[in-house]
């Protein structure tokens, strides 16, 4: 989809031209001198108009997953937690993700819901690869990905309406007017699939499609305020999915509101930043277990409400000049909530209830600082974050009578983390440049990790309300080139994330565990653990060229990093495995080709190493390639018709592997038509 993106001029004699100025408002901050010391990977808006969902779109990026290789088209959300580099995936997500600076993860979660967060929407996505520290704080263990929400110009509006295969069907549409003294803002999208199903061998009558069904919307009204841009923004979600196993459901749904204001530094004024934000979300899900073959599936939790909330505020004074900047400011972030589900499904009717959940929060000040000396820059920067979980509690209930079967209140607990960064570049001349730099980040464990027991299938995995922070140490350095037509940049990292937390496994069935109960033969028993060390060594490769002017666009990268688990006294079975779903190569290829004037040709293609689906490393995920392409043909200025074709070879590409063995794949080729209109 291409709503508001610059079309290829139409072949008739065009009208006069009329001159207009247009100035573009955005309650952000402009990026910092010092970024340039570390490996930041930007994609415009080329970049990501073709892609339907932001979450495909930013893999063009290698080590940029979700916790499994399936896109969110199929994902259920609580495994939509996005990591950056492989070093160790999660559902509970490794990296921070903002919008204009509002964090996007879920408040008891931490996955992100990426349905909420359409790509029509978005102008950029900055990837920074590498813990954060700086003003991104608590979360961004292996880096940020940090979004830029559309600001066209009042008036401007565009509209997208696609449809194909497998029930395919999607729709979007942005609108920009005037409002008193300022800009409104609206943009919504929906999405629907009756999806397939992922199981080929194997199945049984026990598995069906996994489909997806989502809405959502949001406004946002800008105005000048004082020298600056104010923002106040409100936006809403809702989806609904089939999970492939019969009977199965999931749903989300949540709403979020900020209010921003920034002002650039100028020659010799100061710069601002102030914000307040809030989230609210909701999750429910029928999981199963299958049986033997597939051939029946039965209840085995019922997660029916999961409220949470979470808001925070942040706030920044930057100086800066051509020669030098600094920066020092403060954020906080709170959550609270709590699952609400059945469980113990026995003779056809659950038999208990639980509720499990809490609080926590992390506060955090930092300062930093870049300077430029000919050719060379130097940034510094460090933080210091205070945390704390309370309110914990897991209570378990006999629903026939209601009487206590498990009462846990874990205590309370908190702690003072230190975090910082250094970086170092210079520029060779002729656009070179060499760069190095240094960092440590941390994340406190989400709500979920430490408070909700969960089962997949025939696995069970305990929660664990004494998990510490992870934190994560690393050093890497690149060389590159930057000129009109190329951008090439290669870096080699280390990285130790310590107290990983990891779901270790303790057991496999049949037999009857600890607050888990019985397991069934071939079903496993974990318990979320800080299982050691992560040590992770690896090399990015990005390149992009451009010919024949702006009509062929070139684009390669890869991503290689070789993980290995150090699982100390905790869990010396997992010494010397990989992290699970940490596949070690990815690499990524690209064309975008204009033929005329009016048709344009789009081409990539994603590889990915085999992964692992245990810890234990047992159950083999083999490699995948897969294939999108796109082809556009201009009809006027202000609309575009095109044939998108997803996944297409049709290849197999492996998704999971169950306990029994069983392959769950990706999507088949998705085939589908479209419209692109826009002023």
């Amino acid at each position: 989809m291409a709503p508001l993106d610059a079309p290829p001029p139409d072949p008739s004699p065009p009208p006069p031209a009329v001159v207009e100025t247009v100035t573009v408002r955005a309650a952000r901050l402009p990026p910092a001198l010092g970024d340039q010391a570390f490996s930041i990977i930007r994609l415009d808006r080329q970049d990501l108009k073709d892609a339907p969902r932001l979450d495909d779109a930013l893999e063009q990026v290698p080590g940029v997953s979700l916790f499994r290789r399936s896109s969110s088209l199929s994902s259920n959300p609580t495994t939509q937690g996005i990591s950056l580099r492989g070093i160790a995936p999660s559902g509970s997500s490794r990296a921070l993700v903002t919008l204009d600076g509002v964090p996007q993860n879920d408040p008891f979660g931490g996955w992100v819901i990426w349905s909420a967060l359409p790509s029509e929407d978005i102008e950029a996505a900055n990837i920074v690869r590498g813990a954060g520290a700086g003003p991104y704080g608590a979360g961004a263990l292996t880096g940020v990905v940090a979004l830029e929400e559309r600001t066209p110009a009042a008036g401007d509006w565009a509209g997208d309406i696609a449809g194909g295969s497998l029930g395919y069907a999607r729709g979007a549409g942005i609108i920009d007017v005037a409002a008193g003294p300022g800009d409104l803002y609206a943009e919504a999208s929906g999405e629907s699939s009756d999806g397939w199903i992922p199981v080929h061998a194997g199945r049984g009558f026990a598995d069906t499609p996994v489909s997806l069904h989502d809405r959502q919307g949001a406004l946002r009204w800008t105005d000048d305020l004082d020298g600056g841009v104010f923002a106040a923004r409100a936006g809403a979600y809702d989806e609904d999915r089939g999970t492939g196993t019969r009977g199965g459901t999931a749903h989300a749904n949540g709403t979020d509101e900020s209010l921003s204001w920034a002002k650039a530094p100028g020659a010799d004024a100061y710069g601002y930043r102030l914000q307040v934000w809030a989230r609210q979300s909701g999750f429910s899900q029928l999981s199963l277990s299958d049986s033997l073959g597939h051939t029946a599936a039965t209840p085995a939790d019922q997660q029916y409400a999961t409220p949470a909330q979470g808001f925070g505020l942040n706030a920044a004074i930057r100086r800066a000049t051509d020669a030098w900047s600094w920066e020092v400011g403060a954020d906080a972030r709170a959550a609270e909530g709590e699952t609400e589900e059945h469980f113990k499904f026995v003779s056809g009717a659950f038999t208990e209830n639980r509720i499990a959940g809490g609080k926590n929060a992390v506060a955090g000040v930092y300062a930093e600082g870049a300077r430029t000396d000919g050719p060379w820059l130097l940034t510094a920067g460090v933080r210091l974050d205070g945390w704390r979980s309370w309110d914990g509690k897991r209570l378990e209930t006999l629903l026939s009578t209601g009487a206590a079967t498990l009462d846990d209140r874990p205590a309370d607990r908190s702690g003072v983390v230190p975090t910082a960064r250094l970086g170092l570049r210079r520029d060779l001349g002729d656009g070179f440049y060499a760069r190095a730099a240094a960092y440590a980040g941390f994340r406190p464990p989400s709500l979920n990790e430490l408070h909700r027991p969960f089962r997949v299938g025939n696995t069970v995995t305990e929660a664990n309300p004494a998990l510490q922070p992870e934190r994560l140490y690393g050093v890497e350095a690149g060389v590159g080139r930057a000129t009109a037509a190329t951008k090439v940049d290669a870096t080699v990292f280390v990285n130790r994330l310590e107290d990983a937390v990891t779901n270790v496994t303790l057991g496999v069935g049949p037999g009857t565990f600890p607050k888990a109960g019985f397991i069934p033969a071939g079903g496993v028993f974990q318990m979320r653990e800080n299982a050691g060390a992560v040590q992770a060594t690896g090399l990015e490769f990005d390149a992009r060229h451009t010919l024949f002017g702006d009509r062929l666009v070139l684009r390669a990268a890869m991503s290689g990093t070789d993980a290995r688990v150090d699982g100390g006294d905790q869990a010396p079975q997992l010494t010397g495995k990989r992290p699970a779903e940490a596949p070690i190569w990815t690499a990524t290829a690209g064309a975008s080709w204009r033929a005329s004037e009016r048709l344009s040709f789009d081409l990539d293609a994603r590889y990915e190493s085999k992964r692992f689906e245990d810890d234990l490393n047992t159950r083999i995920i083999r490699a995948s390639v897969v294939s999108d392409a796109r082809v556009t043909w201009a009809v006027t200025r202000n609309a575009d018709l095109f044939v998108a074709a997803e996944n297409l070879f049709d290849a197999n590409e492996p998704t999971q592997v169950g306990t029994d063995g069983v392959v769950s794949y990706g999507a088949p080729r998705i085939l589908s038509v479209g419209v692109s209109i826009r002023r």
